[in-house]
């Protein structure tokens, strides 16, 4: 018996909410490894971990969201605790290592490709490992070719993720890859939703041991969710500033420098002390002529 499947069972707040989330994730993400790239001074591998977090996070938090509109008609739908962890896990460690890679390769076509291939194939199995959480009375069949055109849109999404990563400097640029970004992540988890059908074993069978939408992934996203805000607040700061050392300890670009009267008053201690004759060599003025008695 083929199941009957909605993937918007509340309509368009889930597909709206889960999309927001993953630009949030994304913004953040790109901020924290522009951030890490643009400043030496900065704790590049604190940041590049922030900002891998910051994807992960948005991407998997997106895809839970959706998962909650997500509906199947003749049976309860329930999630593997394990599994559903195991999926996190998943989604912030492959962006870690294609954030690691394009932030210490460099943006080179073959990191690239490399990296945003192995991303996007590491985002996909998130999605995926995501689904296999799911418990209803019944199997989860798969349309071939739809999750091929999935998994090809994770990655394609990846590669401009980890490219726009490093190449685009400015905050409304940024900005707006972020929304592009957040396009992608959900048109692939979309796509993916939609190669998906169920076959009901029996009608009134049970779908097994789990949690609910509301009982299990609810409590789950507030984690992410309060991680991205955490971060939001991190990155509206100077990075010197939250590291302890602020931009107030560097010199200040195009600063006079100093008159002899300021720095010889710097060395006596005192702006109405005569500087003395080595003082004055020093500063390349001759010492005064004696004066006559």
């Amino acid at each position: 018996m083929q199941g009957t499947v909605d993937g918007f069972s509340y309509g368009m707040v889930t597909p709206l909410a889960a999309y927001v989330m993953a630009c949030l994730g994304a913004a953040l993400g790109l901020r924290c490894i522009t951030r890490s790239l643009r400043n030496d001074q900065s704790w590049k591998p604190g940041w590049l971990a922030l900002g891998a977090a910051s994807i992960g996070c948005g991407i998997w938090t997106m895809h839970f969201i959706a998962m909650i509109g997500f509906q199947v008609e003749e049976s309860r739908i329930r999630y593997d605790v394990g599994l559903t962890i195991l999926s996190l896990a998943v989604a912030i460690v492959v962006v870690g290592l294609g954030v690691f890679a394009v932030g210490y390769r460099g943006a080179n076509t073959a990191t690239l490709l490399m990296a945003g291939t192995f991303t996007g194939i590491g985002v996909a199995a998130m999605h995926y490992i995501g689904m296999a959480a799911i418990r209803v009375n019944g199997s989860l069949q798969y349309d071939v070719r739809t999750v091929a055109l999935s998994v090809v849109i994770a990655i394609l999404a990846a590669t401009a993720a980890l490219w726009a990563a490093v190449a685009i400097r400015g905050f409304m640029t940024s900005l707006g890859a972020s929304l592009v970004m957040g396009v992608a992540v959900s048109g692939m988890h979309y796509t993916g939703m939609a190669a998906v059908s169920v076959h009901l074993h029996d009608a009134t069978g049970s779908p097994g041991a789990g949690g609910s939408a509301y009982t299990l992934l609810l409590p789950m996203l507030l984690g992410p969710a309060l991680f991205l805000l955490l971060a939001g607040v991190v990155v509206m700061f100077d990075p010197m500033l939250v590291l302890g050392d602020g931009d107030w300890r560097r010199p200040v670009t195009g600063r006079r420098a100093p008159t002899r009267q300021a720095a010889w008053a710097e060395e006596s201690g005192s702006l109405f002390e005569a500087p003395s004759d080595a003082s004055r060599r020093a500063y390349g003025q001759a010492a005064p002529a004696p004066r006559n008695l």
